[in-house]
């Protein structure tokens, strides 16, 4: 029987960490000047990246965090740190990789992870998959796992109409703005993670 109230829990703590509406000026920044089939491409690629690594930390997330010895901390600074670097480039106007290197990037990181599945995301599909206590509540959190990606391919898939709107001189707008917010997140996210190696120490 599916739990509703958890379906809802996990849903709502997965939007608010993965940030549908506020991923969307990032993918615009990062996808603009593309044609929209490849958009559309990246958008997909990005979703199925995103969902492929929360499945993977779902099944089998604590065992493969203590088979590296690695901690949650740890994984934060260091998504963070992946965050800044792409933050500063945003922020610099750096648009001189080559166009195909660009597209896989994009879709894999910072988009997939770890913007989509990143610390936060992948700490509460573990937890939340450890709590499920039988099949009822398995299924409730995996279903709303799907939905939150389903949600999140929506919201970049449409977001791409925006760019049509803003123009080039727009675009340019969102992409310093995006620099700018995707480095305040990673400042934070570093933060955060050296808060709890301090409390865990």
């Amino acid at each position: 029987m599916l739990d509703f109230a958890l379906f809802g829990s996990v849903f709502v703590t997965l939007f608010v960490i993965m940030d549908p509406p506020g991923i969307t000026p990032i993918f615009l920044a990062l996808t603009s000047g593309r044609a929209a089939k490849v958009q559309r491409r990246m958008a997909l690629q990005a979703v199925l990246v995103a969902f492929g690594v929360i499945a993977i930390f779902g099944l089998c997330g604590q065992q493969i965090l203590d088979y590296l010895h690695v901690s949650v901390p740890a994984l934060m600074v260091a998504g963070g740190l992946l965050l800044l670097l792409i933050a500063l480039d945003l922020l610099t106007g750096k648009t001189d990789e080559p166009t195909q290197t660009k597209d896989v990037n994009v879709a894999l990181v910072p988009l997939g992870m770890p913007l989509l599945a990143g610390p936060g995301a992948i700490v509460t599909v573990i937890l939340a998959v450890q709590r499920a206590k039988d099949f009822g509540d398995q299924l409730s959190v995996w279903l709303a796992i799907v939905a939150m990606h389903v949600v999140l391919w929506v919201t970049m898939r449409y977001s791409m109409l925006i760019i049509r709107l803003i123009k080039d001189g727009g675009v340019v707008l969102v992409t310093r703005l995006s620099g700018m917010l995707l480095s305040a997140i990673a400042v934070q996210q570093i933060a955060n993670g050296v808060t709890r190696f301090i409390q865990g120490a």
